[in-house]
Protein backbone atom coordinates (compact mmCIF):
# COMPACT_ATOMS: atom_id res chain seq x y z
CA UNK A 1 0.00 0.00 0.00
CA UNK A 2 1.41 3.47 -1.09
CA UNK A 3 1.49 6.12 1.52
CA UNK A 4 0.92 9.52 1.12
CA UNK A 5 2.16 11.47 3.70
CA UNK A 6 1.53 15.10 2.51
CA UNK A 7 -2.00 13.85 2.41
CA UNK A 8 -3.78 15.30 5.74
CA UNK A 9 -5.79 13.01 7.50
CA UNK A 10 -9.48 13.41 6.63
CA UNK A 11 -12.09 14.77 9.91
CA UNK A 12 -15.79 14.20 9.73
CA UNK A 13 -17.94 16.40 9.09
CA UNK A 14 -19.27 16.69 12.72
CA UNK A 15 -19.57 19.95 15.11
CA UNK A 16 -17.05 19.47 17.45
CA UNK A 17 -15.02 17.20 16.85
CA UNK A 18 -11.72 17.72 18.26
CA UNK A 19 -14.12 18.33 21.39
CA UNK A 20 -15.80 14.16 20.65
CA UNK A 21 -12.30 12.80 20.07
CA UNK A 22 -10.89 14.12 23.84
CA UNK A 23 -14.12 12.75 25.07
CA UNK A 24 -13.94 9.57 23.57
CA UNK A 25 -9.95 9.10 23.70
CA UNK A 26 -11.07 9.45 27.96
CA UNK A 27 -13.80 7.03 27.82
CA UNK A 28 -11.75 3.78 26.42
CA UNK A 29 -8.76 4.81 29.05
CA UNK A 30 -11.19 4.98 31.39
CA UNK A 31 -12.29 1.52 30.51
CA UNK A 32 -8.68 0.21 30.33
CA UNK A 33 -8.20 1.16 33.91
CA UNK A 34 -11.51 -0.55 35.13
CA UNK A 35 -12.74 3.12 36.76
CA UNK A 36 -16.30 2.30 35.02
CA UNK A 37 -19.02 0.03 35.67
CA UNK A 38 -21.07 -2.57 33.03
CA UNK A 39 -22.30 0.05 30.96
CA UNK A 40 -23.77 2.44 33.35
CA UNK A 41 -21.46 5.36 34.14
CA UNK A 42 -21.41 8.98 31.97
CA UNK A 43 -19.47 11.72 31.00
CA UNK A 44 -20.32 14.80 29.13
CA UNK A 45 -19.00 17.96 27.76
CA UNK A 46 -20.53 21.27 27.42
CA UNK A 47 -20.18 23.13 23.77
CA UNK A 48 -21.67 26.15 24.25
CA UNK A 49 -21.27 29.19 26.61
CA UNK A 50 -23.57 28.79 29.13
CA UNK A 51 -22.93 25.16 29.30
CA UNK A 52 -26.52 23.49 28.26
CA UNK A 53 -25.75 22.41 24.65
CA UNK A 54 -23.85 19.46 25.89
CA UNK A 55 -22.05 16.10 24.26
CA UNK A 56 -22.93 12.80 26.13
CA UNK A 57 -22.25 8.99 25.74
CA UNK A 58 -25.34 7.02 24.27
CA UNK A 59 -27.41 4.49 26.43
CA UNK A 60 -25.94 1.86 27.51
CA UNK A 61 -23.00 1.30 24.92
CA UNK A 62 -19.49 -0.25 26.96
CA UNK A 63 -17.27 2.68 27.41
CA UNK A 64 -14.55 0.44 25.51
CA UNK A 65 -16.49 1.12 22.39
CA UNK A 66 -17.34 4.83 22.04
CA UNK A 67 -16.02 6.54 19.30
CA UNK A 68 -16.20 9.98 18.72
CA UNK A 69 -18.86 9.79 16.34
CA UNK A 70 -21.02 8.38 18.85
CA UNK A 71 -21.31 11.00 21.22
CA UNK A 72 -24.51 12.20 21.82
CA UNK A 73 -25.26 16.30 21.41
CA UNK A 74 -28.19 17.39 23.99
CA UNK A 75 -29.71 20.34 25.00
CA UNK A 76 -30.07 20.59 28.73
CA UNK A 77 -33.02 22.79 27.74
CA UNK A 78 -34.71 20.34 25.74
CA UNK A 79 -38.04 19.03 27.74
CA UNK A 80 -38.43 16.19 25.36
CA UNK A 81 -34.87 14.83 25.15
CA UNK A 82 -36.11 11.50 26.61
CA UNK A 83 -38.97 11.10 23.92
CA UNK A 84 -36.74 11.53 21.07
CA UNK A 85 -35.29 8.28 19.02
CA UNK A 86 -31.65 7.65 20.66
CA UNK A 87 -32.71 9.51 23.78
CA UNK A 88 -30.11 9.33 26.66
CA UNK A 89 -30.01 6.98 29.68
CA UNK A 90 -32.76 8.20 31.98
CA UNK A 91 -29.99 8.57 35.21
CA UNK A 92 -27.25 10.30 32.50
CA UNK A 93 -29.95 12.96 31.86
CA UNK A 94 -31.03 13.40 35.06
CA UNK A 95 -27.93 14.03 36.69
CA UNK A 96 -25.60 15.08 33.74
CA UNK A 97 -28.51 18.00 32.25
CA UNK A 98 -28.90 18.93 35.72
CA UNK A 99 -25.61 20.15 36.07
CA UNK A 100 -25.09 21.88 32.82
CA UNK A 101 -28.31 23.59 33.68
CA UNK A 102 -27.37 25.29 36.90
CA UNK A 103 -23.48 24.76 36.72
CA UNK A 104 -21.93 26.93 33.82
CA UNK A 105 -18.64 26.81 35.42
CA UNK A 106 -18.56 22.53 35.34
CA UNK A 107 -17.97 22.63 31.87
CA UNK A 108 -17.37 18.62 31.57
CA UNK A 109 -18.53 16.24 33.93
CA UNK A 110 -17.45 12.54 34.77
CA UNK A 111 -19.67 10.37 36.98
CA UNK A 112 -17.93 6.63 37.70
CA UNK A 113 -18.50 4.14 40.33
CA UNK A 114 -14.81 3.10 40.38
CA UNK A 115 -13.74 1.04 43.01
CA UNK A 116 -11.98 2.60 45.67
CA UNK A 117 -14.00 6.01 45.32
CA UNK A 118 -16.96 4.16 45.96
CA UNK A 119 -15.65 2.47 49.22
CA UNK A 120 -14.86 5.70 50.50
CA UNK A 121 -18.47 6.85 49.09
CA UNK A 122 -19.67 4.29 51.28
CA UNK A 123 -18.05 4.90 54.95
CA UNK A 124 -19.90 7.28 57.51
CA UNK A 125 -17.40 9.49 57.39
CA UNK A 126 -16.61 10.07 53.79
CA UNK A 127 -14.15 12.80 53.49
CA UNK A 128 -10.00 12.32 52.20
CA UNK A 129 -7.50 13.59 54.91
CA UNK A 130 -4.47 14.44 53.12
CA UNK A 131 -1.99 11.99 53.77
CA UNK A 132 0.24 12.31 50.40
CA UNK A 133 0.61 14.77 47.78
CA UNK A 134 -2.49 12.84 45.31
CA UNK A 135 -4.76 13.13 48.48
CA UNK A 136 -2.95 16.72 48.88
CA UNK A 137 -4.94 18.06 45.65
CA UNK A 138 -8.33 17.78 46.72
CA UNK A 139 -7.87 19.27 50.39
CA UNK A 140 -10.49 21.80 50.44
CA UNK A 141 -11.66 21.21 47.02
CA UNK A 142 -14.25 18.13 47.37
CA UNK A 143 -18.04 17.76 48.90
CA UNK A 144 -19.44 15.21 49.90
CA UNK A 145 -23.05 14.29 49.51
CA UNK A 146 -24.76 12.14 52.23
CA UNK A 147 -28.26 12.26 51.27
CA UNK A 148 -28.40 9.50 48.94
CA UNK A 149 -32.01 9.06 47.02
CA UNK A 150 -31.76 6.47 44.84
CA UNK A 151 -30.99 6.47 40.71
CA UNK A 152 -30.22 9.62 39.60
CA UNK A 153 -33.72 10.67 37.87
CA UNK A 154 -34.62 14.34 37.30
CA UNK A 155 -35.46 15.28 41.09
CA UNK A 156 -32.11 13.50 42.48
CA UNK A 157 -30.29 14.90 39.41
CA UNK A 158 -31.16 18.42 40.44
CA UNK A 159 -30.60 18.00 44.08
CA UNK A 160 -26.75 16.79 43.27
CA UNK A 161 -26.09 19.58 40.82
CA UNK A 162 -27.25 22.12 43.53
CA UNK A 163 -24.29 21.12 45.45
CA UNK A 164 -21.34 21.95 42.85
CA UNK A 165 -22.47 25.20 42.85
CA UNK A 166 -18.82 26.32 44.41
CA UNK A 167 -16.58 26.66 41.34
CA UNK A 168 -13.57 25.39 43.75
CA UNK A 169 -14.97 21.80 44.61
CA UNK A 170 -14.85 20.26 41.79
CA UNK A 171 -14.97 16.37 42.78
CA UNK A 172 -18.40 15.47 44.37
CA UNK A 173 -18.06 12.08 47.08
CA UNK A 174 -21.85 10.83 46.24
CA UNK A 175 -22.38 9.00 49.45
CA UNK A 176 -23.21 5.90 48.91
CA UNK A 177 -23.23 6.00 45.37
CA UNK A 178 -19.60 7.21 43.80
CA UNK A 179 -17.68 10.10 42.62
CA UNK A 180 -18.71 13.26 40.19
CA UNK A 181 -15.77 15.10 38.72
CA UNK A 182 -16.20 18.51 36.96
CA UNK A 183 -13.21 20.60 34.99
CA UNK A 184 -13.14 22.90 32.12
CA UNK A 185 -11.74 20.57 29.55
CA UNK A 186 -11.71 16.86 29.17
CA UNK A 187 -8.15 17.06 29.94
CA UNK A 188 -8.65 18.86 33.13
CA UNK A 189 -11.87 16.46 34.02
CA UNK A 190 -10.15 13.22 33.24
CA UNK A 191 -6.77 14.28 34.80
CA UNK A 192 -8.56 15.29 38.17
CA UNK A 193 -10.80 11.91 38.29
CA UNK A 194 -7.64 9.81 37.50
CA UNK A 195 -5.90 11.11 40.47
CA UNK A 196 -8.96 11.02 42.74
CA UNK A 197 -9.06 7.36 42.08
CA UNK A 198 -5.56 7.03 42.97
CA UNK A 199 -5.98 9.12 46.12
CA UNK A 200 -8.50 7.50 47.41
CA UNK A 201 -6.81 3.81 47.00
CA UNK A 202 -3.96 5.59 48.93
CA UNK A 203 -6.38 6.86 51.60
CA UNK A 204 -8.49 2.83 51.49
CA UNK A 205 -5.46 0.96 51.87
CA UNK A 206 -3.96 3.21 54.70
CA UNK A 207 -7.01 2.47 56.58
CA UNK A 208 -6.45 -0.98 56.19
CA UNK A 209 -3.12 -1.48 58.21
CA UNK A 210 -4.60 -0.37 61.25
CA UNK A 211 -1.81 2.01 61.50
CA UNK A 212 -2.01 6.08 62.93
CA UNK A 213 -2.00 8.02 59.52
CA UNK A 214 0.40 10.59 59.15
CA UNK A 215 -1.88 13.68 58.17
CA UNK A 216 -0.34 16.65 56.27
CA UNK A 217 -0.92 20.00 58.53
CA UNK A 218 -3.94 22.36 56.82
CA UNK A 219 -0.92 24.91 55.61
CA UNK A 220 0.80 22.47 53.72
CA UNK A 221 -2.21 20.77 52.23
CA UNK A 222 -3.36 23.54 50.73
CA UNK A 223 0.14 24.74 49.32
CA UNK A 224 0.62 21.20 47.66
CA UNK A 225 -3.08 21.70 45.78
CA UNK A 226 -2.31 25.15 44.81
CA UNK A 227 0.90 24.21 43.39
CA UNK A 228 -0.70 21.17 41.55
CA UNK A 229 -3.92 23.05 40.25
CA UNK A 230 -0.78 25.65 38.96
CA UNK A 231 1.28 22.90 37.63
CA UNK A 232 1.94 23.77 34.00
CA UNK A 233 -0.04 21.52 30.94
CA UNK A 234 0.10 18.47 33.53
CA UNK A 235 -3.45 17.43 32.56
CA UNK A 236 -3.44 18.41 28.77
CA UNK A 237 -0.12 16.18 28.37
CA UNK A 238 -1.61 13.46 30.06
CA UNK A 239 -4.64 12.90 27.46
CA UNK A 240 -2.18 13.96 25.06
CA UNK A 241 -0.31 10.89 25.90
CA UNK A 242 -2.84 8.80 26.15
CA UNK A 243 -4.37 9.45 22.88
CA UNK A 244 -0.89 9.18 21.43
CA UNK A 245 -0.80 5.38 23.00
CA UNK A 246 -4.01 5.25 21.20
CA UNK A 247 -3.69 5.69 18.37
CA UNK A 248 -0.21 3.99 18.19
CA UNK A 249 -2.52 0.50 18.32
CA UNK A 250 -4.74 1.97 15.89
CA UNK A 251 -7.96 2.29 18.03
CA UNK A 252 -10.84 3.56 16.04
CA UNK A 253 -11.67 5.88 19.23
CA UNK A 254 -11.26 9.19 16.86
CA UNK A 255 -13.66 7.87 14.20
Amino acid sequence: MTAYPDIPAITPNMDYWAERVDLAAAFRWTARLNLHEAVANHFSLSVNDDGTKFLMNPNQVHFSRVRASDLLLLDANDPDVLNKPGAPDPTAWGLHGSIHRACPHARCAMHVHSIFATVLASLADSTMPPIDQNTATFFNRTVVDEEFGGLAFESEGMRCAAMLNDPKKKTMIMGNHGVMVTGDTVADTFNRLYYFERAAETYIRALQTGQPLRILSDEVAEKTAQELEDYPSQAEQHLSELKAILDEEGSDYAS
